[in-house]
C-alpha cells in the first residue's frame, strides 16, 4: 500500500474507525498523488518567474487559444475555460456549492460536512462513490422501481448485490415497513449495508414526504445502533424541484449527517438537474459523518481519496463546465432564474395531475404517486408496456419510456402544457388499437 494512502487510512482510523471497515478494498489503497499535480500545484504558487510544470501551451504569458474556439466563448478567458481543473473540482465552485448545501438544507446548520468534490456529472459521482466505498459481494438496497443505470454502475461493474423492496403501499404512500423490513433483514447477516436513496425519484417523480422522510431517519439510525454499519447514499439529482406541500423539502442527507458514527451519509447531486445544464456534466460527492477528532482533518483524508479516484479515471472534470457554472451562481440573476423555470416544471405536473384525475382513463390504467422532479408513471392494465410503446412510436410518433411488462414512464419536463392532453388521449387511443 502505498504512504500516502497509508497516512490517510490512519487520520480516517483515529477520527472513526467504523469509516474503515466501510471502504472498499480500493478505497483504502485510494489516495492523491504528490506527483506532477502536486508539484504543478505549487509551482503555481511560487514559481513568479517561470513555470515549466503543467502540460498546456502558452503564449505571451497566457494560455494558448484558437480564436474558432473563443470566439464561442466570450465571457470567460482561456486561463478560465481551457486549463486543466483540480482532480477535486476549482476551489471556488466547490466552496459556492458547500455554501448552497446550507442554505438548501437549514437542518445542516452547526454540523460538519465536507467540501464537495466535482464529478463529470452525477453518474460519475455515482461510480467514483462506488470505487470508494463498493466491494464485490456488497448488498446495495434499492426500490423495485429504479434508475437502471444503478444496476450498470453497481452490479455488472461493481460486482455488488442488489436487493429490492416495494416501493409503493397499496394505498399510495412510500413503502417505509418494506423498507424497514429489507433493510434489517440484510443488517442482520452483514457488517455494512449500502442503502441509494434517490429524491426526487427517477422513474417515479416521487419524494418522501415529511413523516415518510422521518420514518426512514429513524430505521437507519436504529440499524446503526445494532451494530451493522450503514453507508446511506442521497442521489439528490432532481433536488429542488417539489412540487407539494406534505413533501420533505430538505435532503435526508441533512438528517443522517453525523446522526450515529456507524453511519455514513453520502450526497450525489449536481448542476446538472437543479440548474438545467445536463451537457455540462457537473456533479459533486459530499460527506457527512460523525467525527470523534478534527473532522476537518477526517474530511479532508475522505476528500482525497475520492479526489484520487477522479484523478485516476478522468484526471478532473472540465473546467469551462465548472467556470460556467460557478459565473451563473454568482450572478444576481440567478435565483430569479431558477424560479422561474421552477414555475414552469410546477404548472406541467399540476397540468398532469388534472388530465390524469379525467375517470376516462381508469379502466387503461393507474397513476403511480408523484409530487416532485421530472417524471411520472402510470401502470397499464390491459396491454403491455413494451408492445404499446413501440405502437405509439410507429403510428403516432409519441416516444414514452417502457418499464417491465406494466409501465410506462413520462418525462413531463419536456412537455409543453398544452401537450399533456394530448398525450395522454394519445395513449389511450394507443391502448384501445391494440386491445
Amino acid at each position: 500500500m502505498n504512504p500516502l494512502a497509508k497516512e490517510l487510512n490512519q487520520v480516517i482510523e483515529t477520527g472513526n474507525p467504523n469509516l474503515m471497515a466501510m471502504l472498499a478494498d480500493i478505497g483504502k489503497n485510494l489516495f492523491f498523488p504528490k506527483g506532477i499535480l502536486a508539484q504543478s500545484a505549487e509551482a503555481k504558487e511560487k514559481a513568479h518567474r517561470i513555470n515549466a510544470t503543467i502540460g498546456i501551451a502558452k503564449e505571451g504569458g497566457a494560455t494558448m487559444a484558437l480564436p474558432s474556439v473563443m470566439a464561442s466563448i466570450s465571457a470567460l478567458g482561456a486561463e478560465q475555460a481551457l486549463t486543466y481543473a483540480p482532480s477535486f473540482g476549482i476551489p471556488g465552485l466547490r466552496a459556492a456549492w458547500k455554501d448552497a448545501i446550507y442554505e438548501k438544507n437549514p437542518s445542516l446548520k452547526d454540523k460538519a460536512i465536507s467540501l464537495p468534490i466535482v464529478t463529470c456529472g452525477i453518474t460519475h459521482g455515482i461510480s467514483v462513490f462506488a470505487d470508494v466505498w463498493v466491494d464485490p459481494g456488497d448488498v446495495v438496497i434499492l426500490p423495485d422501481m429504479f434508475w437502471g443505470n444503478y444496476n450498470m454502475i453497481l452490479n455488472v461493474r461493481k460486482h455488488a448485490t442488489i436487493k429490492h423492496f416495494k416501493i409503493f403501499t397499496e394505498s399510495g404512500g412510500y413503502n417505509t415497513e418494506a423498507f424497514a423490513a429489507k433493510v434489517k433483514e440484510e443488517a442482520k447477516t452483514r457488517d455494512k449495508i449500502i442503502v441509494l436513496l434517490n429524491f426526487p425519484q427517477n422513474p417515479t417523480g416521487y419524494t418522501l414526504t415529511v413523516a415518510e422522510g422521518n420514518r426512514v431517519v429513524q430505521i437507519l439510525k436504529e440499524v446503526a445502533e445494532s451494530g451493522t454499519n450503514v453507508i446511506a447514499v442521497l442521489d439528490d439529482a432532481y433536488f429542488g424541484l417539489f412540487y407539494e406541500d406534505d413533501v420533505m423539502k430538505e435532503s435526508l442527507f441533512a438528517q443522517l449527517a453525523g446522526i450515529h458514527p456507524r453511519l455514513l451519509a453520502v450526497k450525489l447531486d449536481g448542476a446538472t438537474k437543479e440548474n438545467y445544464v445536463w451537457g455540462l456534466r457537473v456533479g459533486f460527492v459530499t460527506y457527512g459523518c460523525a467525527v470523534t477528532t478534527d473532522a476537518k482533518k477526517v474530511y479532508d483524508a475522505l476528500e482525497r481519496k475520492t479526489a484520487g479516484a477522479v484523478r485516476g479515471n478522468i484526471s478532473n472534470a472540465s473546467h469551462l463546465s465548472q467556470s460556467i457554472v460557478l459565473a451563473s451562481m454568482k450572478s444576481e440573476n440567478f435565483a430569479r432564474e431558477k424560479a422561474e423555470k421552477y414555475k414552469i416544471l410546477e404548472a406541467r405536473a399540476r397540468k398532469v395531475k388534472a388530465v390524469l384525475a379525467d375517470p376516462k382513463y381508469k379502466d387503461a390504467w393507474d397513476v403511480y404517486p408523484f409530487n416532485s422532479g421530472y417524471f411520472m408513471c402510470i401502470r397499464l392494465k390491459m396491454v403491455k408496456a413494451e408492445a404499446l410503446r413501440v405502437h405509439l412510436l410507429d403510428k403516432y410518433g409519441v416516444g414514452l419510456i417502457s418499464l417491465g411488462d406494466t409501465d410506462l414512464r413520462v418525462a413531463f419536463s419536456c412537455l409543453e402544457e398544452a401537450d399533456v392532453q394530448v398525450l395522454f388521449d394519445t395513449v389511450l387511443q394507443g391502448i384501445k388499437d391494440l386491445s
